[in-house]
């Protein structure tokens, strides 16, 4: 079995089109349908049903699609470490960060990785963070900011806490929040009309929870946002929503803090454990954590957060 046969491999099954494939590898058709042929007998299977000219996956196929792509980008990362000139002159790093943290640590850490080595290449995927799990365990990511606890299926990372995020019941007004002025509890949030994140966020599946434990399913006005629809739907006076303090804050909404023990969440750097990061991911790790021990040191942390170390 070839890498090269894998790219192709995986170039069709995005593609769904052999020609197209051929022309985004730069190939010619004839010599791509060979090298498939070749991987389907050396696998001992088809991995296309090529049923009146439209290219499906079989399910051999769709077994092999995502080791496929994971080898690919283990390999794409091995071969950028090996080039990696010294001092860190060139590379690159792939990032991903919830859509709270790319508005609020990752700017700065960002800026001082770039100071210190500005020829690194910086790539940022913002998302939930049972997302960035996913991409995680596909190889499309060097490093992650994610939340804990990790979802039961997550696959096998190294985390690392970083801090604990105080969270709030965030509305537009304060005559529009629960509780009358006082810390709020779950409990306040029965018939309370909510704005929802999309499937896939932390912050959705926190709130449900918490709702659930409190004996009740919560009832949503507007669900299904990213991170900026949501605060603008909170703004405009659609219903409440559950945010880390130092969102709302920035946002310019009204937060009631949770009573003790109240609603917090960890925010964690995540890595594969079987594949170790390239060495520029290395060093943005050290920086970030670098970057935070000094905030705590002079007391700047942002509003809401606490050194999880």
């Amino acid at each position: 079995m070839q890498l090269q046969q894998l790219l192709y491999f995986v170039t069709v099954a995005e593609t769904r089109h052999f020609t197209r494939a051929a022309e985004r590898v730069h190939v010619a058709q004839p010599s791509l349908s060979q090298q498939i042929r070749a991987l389907e007998r050396e696998l001992g299977a088809e991995l296309f049903s090529r049923a009146r000219g439209n290219v499906a996956l079989t399910d051999a196929g769709e077994a092999l699609l995502p080791l496929a792509r994971r080898i690919l980008a283990d390999t794409d990362t091995a071969r950028l470490e090996v080039q990696e000139l010294a001092r860190l002159r060139r590379g690159r790093v792939r990032l991903g960060a919830t859509p709270s943290l790319c508005t609020g640590l990752v700017p700065d850490v960002l800026r001082a990785f770039h100071d210190l080595h500005p020829g690194i290449q910086l790539l940022v995927e913002e998302n939930g963070s049972y997302d960035l799990v996913r991409e995680l365990a596909r190889g499309s990511l060097d490093l992650a900011l994610v939340t804990l606890p990790l979802p039961s299926q997550s696959p096998a990372l190294v985390t690392t806490e970083l801090l604990s995020e105080e969270l709030v019941a965030a509305s537009s007004s304060a005559e529009g929040l629960p509780g009358g002025g006082r810390a709020v509890v779950p409990e306040d949030l029965r018939d309370q009309p909510l704005v929802m994140f999309r499937h896939g966020y932390d912050l959705r599946e926190l709130t449900v929870a918490a709702c659930r434990a409190a004996g009740f399913e919560p009832t949503f006005t507007v669900e299904g946002g990213e991170l900026d629809a949501v605060l603008a739907f909170v703004r405009a006076g659609l219903g409440l929503a559950v945010l880390p303090s130092m969102v709302a804050e920035r946002a310019g909404l009204v937060g009631a803090a949770f009573a003790p023990p109240g609603l917090r969440r960890t925010i964690a750097l995540a890595h594969r454990k079987d594949v170790a990061p390239p060495r520029a991911a290395r060093e943005l790790r050290r920086v970030l954590l670098a970057h935070l021990r000094d905030a705590a040191d002079r007391g700047t942390l942002p509003s809401g957060t606490e050194p999880a170390w």
